[in-house]
């Protein structure tokens, strides 16, 4: 067999001299090997070492080949497997296709033909984990091309502390307005970890609806609600081994912020509408753009879940006050959106870089490469120019009669406060998605604080943005 190493196979026969014929067929291919005639026996074997396939009949004494495929489905082993019978039943190979089998052959066989099966299906998931292992790699190249850019004095204790804080297991709670990189942050504090060979499961909370959050979050049975056709395995147990993100905390209900607790706590999640529990090993990393003491104070937040996940905090500065970081941000946009979008644009005028710094940013580094972004595409020279980023003079700049250019009062707003102050001022100038889309929140999330705070627009004033 032309295999880079030698693959591991589980027969599973109740016969013994059939059983050790086809372990000695495998052997002499250069298979490695074991043989067992029970479903328990090789359940057991499965769960204490690796195997790359299992070769099982479907007659077994007291259980079945399709017993064991549902061992194998139930304890999410990530095993192949081939089931042969002598039992001509299009019923059996069937159900047994549903139940995970990677192929269904019917007995008598040749060598060859079983041989044939065996490589067919070694070879698939070869590259299945190959795929996996390149989207990974692809998955963590992209990660590490969105850096945290900046040298300012602010920027360069944030990348202390991520460094740091990322060996730990220690809970995070990032905070920060919308927009400054929170979720960058949190990647990086990943990256920095022991768990970097694990998944990193961002959430937004802010844009699940309140019915759904608690299967999201736990996952559930199939049939534990009208339309649960599949069982699902929940975000928490997808991010088991790695790190799970959960950004705008703030947002979750107070009924899931109880089970969510608990679930950090133990380690233990238990799917919707199922009575298995399952454990799980994760890093919790929360980030928030508003006041969560506030939010605590207010009964919008739990208290004992804030100072579960307040073991270590982090502030993310506004890019108001990186005055210093901006040149380098332009230039790292610039070069990145060039790839991008096939462009050749080769810097921003000094008068360009002039002009930005004396923007505020509500929407922080978000908004500057979204600027960039569309600058470039509207380009008509190598040289970004004031004239090319004339949207944001007329739609925010200091020189505006607006309160959200006093400098002296927006440095005395709460993020919630500030927050608001962009929705009452420039809520008819944007879309709906437009502005939550600059906030950095959901749409849902933006209603809510709507709700909140009173604050209602005019249908018919959407729908005329919308269009533009």
């Amino acid at each position: 067999m032309a295999f880079s190493h030698v693959h591991k196979i589980l027969v599973v026969d109740n016969d013994i001299e059939f059983g050790d014929s086809v372990r000695q067929l495998l052997i002499d291919e250069e298979f490695e090997v074991s043989h067992v005639r029970k479903v328990d026996d090789a359940l057991e074997a499965l769960l204490s070492e690796h195997f790359d396939l299992v070769l099982s009949d479907l007659k077994l004494s007291q259980k079945t080949g399709l017993d064991l495929l549902r061992k194998i489905r139930t304890e999410k082993i990530d095993c192949p497997t081939i089931i042969y019978t002598s039992y001509n039943s299009i019923k059996c190979a069937a159900q047994a296709l549903r139940l995970g089998a990677a192929d269904y052959i019917l007995r008598p066989f040749t060598d060859s033909y079983l041989l044939h099966a065996v490589v067919r299906v070694i070879n698939e998931k070869c590259i299945k984990k190959e795929n996996k292992n390149l989207k990974r790699d692809l998955n963590d190249a992209l990660q590490k091309r969105r850096e945290i850019i900046g040298d300012s004095q602010s920027m360069q204790e944030l990348k202390s502390m991520i460094q740091r804080v990322g060996p730990c297991e220690a809970t995070v709670l990032i905070q920060g307005e919308s927009g400054t990189g929170k979720e960058l942050v949190a990647q990086a504090i990943h990256r920095a970890s022991l768990r970097r060979d694990g998944r990193f499961v961002a959430v937004n909370c802010g844009a699940i609806p309140n019915e759904l959050m608690e299967s999201e979050f736990f996952g559930h049975a199939k049939g534990a609600y009208t339309g649960a056709t599949n069982e699902t395995e929940g975000l928490i147990r997808q991010a088991n081994g790695g790190t799970l993100f959960l950004d705008e905390i703030a947002e979750l209900d107070l009924s899931l912020q109880v089970k969510l607790l608990r679930a950090i706590e133990e380690r233990v999640v238990r799917p919707v509408g199922s009575n298995k529990s399952f454990n799980v090993d994760i890093r919790i990393i929360a980030a928030g753009n508003r006041d969560l003491q506030h939010e605590v104070s207010q009964g919008k937040m739990r208290e004992d879940l804030y100072y579960r996940l307040n073991v270590v905090q982090i502030l993310v500065p506004p890019l108001r006050n990186r005055d210093n970081d901006l040149v380098l941000l332009v230039d790292h946009f610039i070069n990145m959106h060039n790839k991008k979008l096939g462009r050749k644009v080769k810097s921003a005028s000094n008068d360009l870089i002039q002009y930005l710094k004396e923007y505020q940013w509500p929407g922080n580094i978000r908004e500057l490469e979204n600027s960039i972004e569309r600058a470039i595409i509207l380009a008509s020279s190598d040289e970004l120019s004031i004239s090319d980023f004339k949207h944001i003079k007329n739609e925010y700049s200091r020189d505006q009669d607006s309160s959200l250019s006093e400098e002296n009062e927006v440095a005395l707003m709460s993020i919630d406060e500030f927050t608001k102050k962009v929705v009452q001022n420039y809520q008819h100038e944007y879309s709906e998605q437009q502005l939550a889309s600059l906030l950095g929140i959901g749409r849902k999330a933006l209603w809510m604080r709507r709700n909140r705070w009173g604050l209602f627009r005019n249908k018919k004033v959407d729908l005329v943005n919308c269009n533009e």
